[in-house]
């Protein structure tokens, strides 16, 4: 029973691990947004997702939050993908639909990206967490 309890604490600790460092490694000095998509992890992106769960919920016909659920995003009309949620003018007046580069800037400064949003979150700085958060929406269809 022991050596049961060992082998899945390190297949789960496998499962959680880091390689972001790994991941960097591979990337050139200034990496474009198509060459961090090309390391990006979606499973990372799961679980960087938890800072974005406080206001967004994920699940499919999930429920929206202070933010609107997110599940199918990737690829949607922006501010169309939850019909009953309040989106903001500023976002409604956007065009376009939720693509790698779109989702990009917005998560990189949202109120840079729309100003006007009421989104009230200060982004993502990090690149390859920004892509690994794309990655992970673009899963969830």
């Amino acid at each position: 029973m022991k050596r049961l309890v060992i082998i899945a604490a390190m297949v789960l600790a496998a499962c959680s691990r880091d390689d972001s460092a790994e991941r960097r490694a591979r990337l050139p000095q200034n990496p474009t947004l198509a060459q961090l998509m090309h390391v990006a992890d979606a499973k990372a992106g799961a679980r960087r997702f938890g800072q974005c769960a406080a206001c967004h919920s994920i699940a499919a016909g999930g429920a929206d939050r202070n933010g609107p659920n997110l599940h199918g995003v990737f690829g949607a009309a922006i501010a169309q993908n939850r019909p009953r949620f309040g989106y903001t003018d500023a976002l409604q007046a956007q065009r376009g639909v939720w693509d790698e580069r779109r989702l990009d800037v917005w998560l990189a400064d949202p109120r840079a990206a729309v100003p006007g949003t009421s989104m009230a979150f200060a982004g993502v700085r990090d690149p390859l967490a920004r892509a690994d958060l794309i990655a992970y929406l673009a899963t969830q269809r």
